[in-house]
């Protein structure tokens, strides 16, 4: 198979950005017009700050163009669709009953709003305190827990993400297909998210093409750890 060109894939990555799902409505009538929205996050640092394991132009595309699209796509579902609900606890604690439109894209805008902020610049490194103590517990060492994630990472077939959750007192490491998400009553993995790592294509491929294998071991060099334990504490 001949390799797909850089220019190729920014041209196909910013399309497939822009395609929205075919939907099936799931009607909520909303006794007002101020249904829920989703929004994006404003980014927490530059482009360029993750580099060298995250490159600036990824992650140009990643947040203007994929991100963005989660964005309007949902709230387009919402307000065509009729969809009432208070928040993205609610809108997922149904994500069954939403049609596909509206499921993914709501994963899509909630997972990369997590994304970025899990991640800093010179992140990475071990973790203390609380967190370190809970993933010794859970998992028998931190080397051993960064093996396992790696395992959910890499296993995941297509597109999807890698996952470390906290579900009734204990840590957890699995994937989800898409833009799925633990927090999603049709998700076979449910928890808190602790950290979340994207293994779609549009996330890594410019830098490290099919490699996925390189990407989820640098990517570890970004970690913020500090907000892993934030969350692990609420």
């Amino acid at each position: 198979m001949k390799p797909i060109s850089r220019r190729k894939f920014v041209k196909n990555s910013l399309k497939a950005a822009a395609v929205t799902a075919i939907s099936v409505p799931f009607v909520v009538e909303a006794e007002n017009n101020l249904a829920f929205q989703f929004s994006q996050i404003t980014l927490p640092y530059p482009y360029p700050a993750l580099e060298p394991n995250i490159d600036a132009l990824t992650m140009e595309i990643h947040y203007t163009k994929h991100h963005a699209a989660y964005v309007k796509n949902v709230n387009d579902a919402i307000a065509a669709e009729k969809i009432a609900f208070d928040n993205e606890k609610d809108f997922f604690t149904n994500a069954s009953r939403l049609s596909p439109k509206a499921r993914n894209n709501a994963g899509g805008v909630w997972n990369h709003n997590f994304f970025w902020q899990i991640m800093k610049p010179n992140g990475g490194g071990a973790p203390s305190g609380k967190i370190a103590e809970a993933i010794s517990s859970s998992f028998g060492s931190f080397d051993k827990f960064k093996e396992e994630f790696a395992k959910a990472a890499m296993g995941r077939f297509g597109s999807g993400w890698a996952w470390l959750v906290s579900h009734e007192g204990k840590l957890k490491i699995g994937s989800t297909a898409n833009q799925d998400n633990p927090l999603m009553d049709s998700s076979e993995l449910k928890g808190t998210p602790l950290l979340g790592l994207d293994v779609w294509e549009h996330a890594y491929y410019l830098k490290y093409q099919n490699k996925r294998n390189e990407y989820v071991a640098n990517w570890w060099n970004t970690v913020n750890w500090d907000e892993a334990a934030k969350r692990l504490g609420s």
